[in-house]
């Protein structure tokens, strides 16, 4: 199936989205984490679109959408997925399943917490939504600058945008590193590189602190609702361990749990086990549905 490229202007602002699969079929909804975009979907994408439409928006701030200043616009979790939910209402897209991952998975929970009835499947992968898998050597610099911007903390935290730890994201965790295409972490450092982007990423990791106190009230939409739920891990990731996939299970016990031998970004070396655990899912989720 072809994928097409596209831009959409929504409350204001330009965002690119990746679009495959036929018009009328169900909608799974791709969100990507940081530092990356529908990038890291472009093998994902056909890979679904024989059975699905597949919509993969980047962020504001990433990929190819636009990027306003950080003094020029509110870079939170709630206004990016307010853009979100404003790209589905304008591709009339009322019900979906999501695709989360890293920071994916607060935008996603944000959406299936103001329209719980929209969400017919959750797939996470690396997509945190409890306060089990955080991994202390990483999270700590963050925890550390959000109790304190001070000249130190802001350094530590300013190495995640460093080459080096992007390609530390692609590499750690993963069994043989040449499946993975040094593109990736290139592609991503260049648009982290870009003047001006270095104060929205350090906006957002601000704001990241108001992401677990959501998991409360994420938790009872997934006893409430109990939309089908498949986590799809990488067992090695150095940022979100496989704890946060089991945990899925003490709310919605008959959520489908994979931990395959990878790391942060699963896909880039384990895309097609991870597609067909997708298929298989979604084929079920929908029957359900």
């Amino acid at each position: 199936m072809p994928v097409h490229h596209r831009y959409a202007t929504v409350r204001g602002q330009r965002l690119f989205y990746r679009e495959a699969g036929p018009a009328d079929a169900p909608t799974i909804v791709l969100l990507h984490g940081f530092p990356t975009s529908s990038f890291m979907f472009r093998h994902l994408i056909p890979a679904l679109a024989d059975r699905y439409r597949v919509i993969a928006p980047d962020h504001l701030g990433f990929g190819l959408s636009a990027a306003p200043a950080a003094d020029e616009f509110d870079y939170t979790f709630d206004s990016l997925a307010d853009l979100t939910a404003g790209l589905l209402d304008q591709l009339e897209v009322r019900r979906y399943a999501m695709y989360v991952q890293d920071y994916g998975a607060p935008i996603g929970w944000r959406l299936a917490l103001a329209a719980p009835d929209a969400i017919t499947a959750i797939i996470s992968q690396n997509g945190n939504g409890y306060d089990a898998g955080f991994i202390p050597d990483f999270w700590q610099t963050v925890w550390n600058y959000h109790r304190a911007q001070t000249p130190e903390t802001e350094a530590a935290i300013r190495s995640a945008l460093t080459l080096e730890t992007t390609t530390w994201q692609y590499l750690t965790g993963v069994p043989d590193e040449t499946l993975v295409s040094p593109d990736t972490w290139q592609h991503d450092f260049a648009l982290l590189s870009r003047p001006g982007n270095d104060a929205i990423q350090l906006a957002l990791f601000r704001d990241y602190a108001t992401n677990p106190p959501l998991y409360p009230a994420l938790h009872e939409y997934l006893r409430h609702n109990r939309p089908p739920v498949l986590a799809v891990w990488g067992r090695n990731d150095p940022i979100f361990g496989p704890d946060g996939a089991r945990a899925f299970t003490s709310d919605v016990p008959d959520a489908e749990i994979h931990l395959l031998d990878g790391g942060h970004f699963l896909l880039e070396s384990a895309g097609a086990e991870v597609a067909e655990l997708i298929r298989d899912f979604m084929a079920r989720a929908t029957t359900r549905g």
